[in-house]
């Protein structure tokens, strides 16, 4: 046993620290998609001048409506699993898996932190660290279109059927603008590696500013919180779902179908979150935060343990996380809903033109400088 963990001692290092961040990682998002479901009630009573849920305690305490999720969970387990006689049973079936685990998948590309030493061994915060990753988060990203096409279509009902044309059609088109949007940070950074991009933005500009994405692509920002919204088919993008037209593409699934669905929507919400703070505000990166400490930029220096340094950039990340997740709820009850030929014609005869611009204006840049 000795002789076989000497030879395989890496391996077997970087299998158990891969399932350790598995665990961690992914837990953290299944636990703050949860609270987000509270969370989007929570904020529309708000906004509304309402108390919102309250009610669901566990032993006669009930925090505030804390416990809210844990009666939605139970609440759609406890619910008939209705399948519809004309249905194809095995799309049918297979639709809420083609939703949520693709998206569950792109977690595993998003850097979380920089590195942790462990028994003198350097451990990326990361699940994969690969040299395409952006383009992975754009090709699985584009697989959630086949959950929402094959629950509509394989239901047999034509409400659910029109909601499933709906959706597909604009996460079609606005996954081109999407893609394109990314496509001058690309060309900044020259890397499409994740964790290359976020290292690449913890240089200063003109000795004192971040080299966020946000400072070298402001309009991509803008176009990619957009173009990413429409993906998630949140409002005022959810014509796939309007209830004051049709139902929706899920509208013949109940029980835990029915909250796979719903789950994958609030996983996107944090999946669009930690996209947009890694590619354009840093990631992790905390400004003058070093691996030694903060470094100012007048030379003031501030030495910091190196596991404080790495729970700092993991807050930090965190907590960009929450700031978009709250602003994407705060836009679901701000605006309201397009008409889909408006949200077509958004996409392509405004958001794509645009999109293009923002390419040719950041390479004429780029030549100009002598970065070509």
């Amino acid at each position: 046993m000795m002789e076989f963990y000497e030879a395989n001692k890496d391996l077997l290092l970087f299998a158990g620290a891969s399932a350790v961040k598995v665990l961690v990682f992914l837990n953290a998002v299944m636990g703050f998609t949860a609270l987000l479901t509270l969370a989007e009630r929570k904020v529309s009573a708000l906004m509304q001048d309402r108390i919102g849920p309250n009610r669901a305690s566990l032993f006669g305490l009930a925090l505030n409506g804390l416990f809210q999720p844990v009666a939605d969970g139970i609440k759609m387990v406890m619910k008939e699993d209705f399948v519809p006689g004309r249905a194809e049973k095995l799309l049918f079936a297979l639709a809420p898996f083609f939703a949520l685990v693709p998206v569950l998948a792109l977690f595993s590309v998003i850097p979380f932190g920089d590195y942790v030493m462990v028994f003198g061994y350097k451990f990326d915060l990361q699940i994969a660290d690969l040299p395409l990753g952006l383009f992975m988060v754009l090709a699985l990203s584009g697989l959630a279109i086949y959950g929402v096409f094959l629950g509509g279509w394989s239901a047999k009902n034509n409400f659910a059927l029109l909601g499933a044309m709906r959706g597909a059609a604009q996460m079609v088109s606005y996954e081109v603008v999407l893609g394109l949007t990314l496509a001058g940070l690309l060309m900044i950074f020259g890397s499409a590696g994740l964790q290359d991009i976020v290292r690449a933005q913890g240089r200063l500009l003109f000795g004192w500013l971040p080299a966020w994405g946000v400072v070298y692509q402001p309009f991509a920002f803008i176009l990619f919180l957009v173009a990413a919204i429409a993906e998630n088919k949140r409002t005022p993008f959810d014509l796939v779902e309007g209830e004051s037209e049709i139902i929706g593409y899920f509208m013949e699934y109940s029980s835990m179908r029915f909250a796979a669905f719903m789950f994958a929507e609030f996983v996107e919400i944090i999946l669009v979150s930690m996209l947009a703070a890694t590619l354009f505000f840093g990631g992790w990166q905390v400004p003058y935060l070093y691996e030694t400490g903060f470094i100012l930029p007048g030379g003031a220096q501030l030495p910091l343990n190196h596991y404080l340094v790495s729970a700092m950039q993991v807050g930090a990340f965190a907590a960009k996380t929450v700031f978009f997740s709250w602003f994407l709820l705060v836009v679901r009850w701000t605006l309201p809903r397009f008409r889909f030929d408006q949200l077509m014609n958004l996409c392509w005869t405004r958001l794509l033109p645009l999109a293009l611009l923002n390419i040719l204006i950041t390479g004429a840049v780029l030549l100009a400088l002598g970065k070509v």
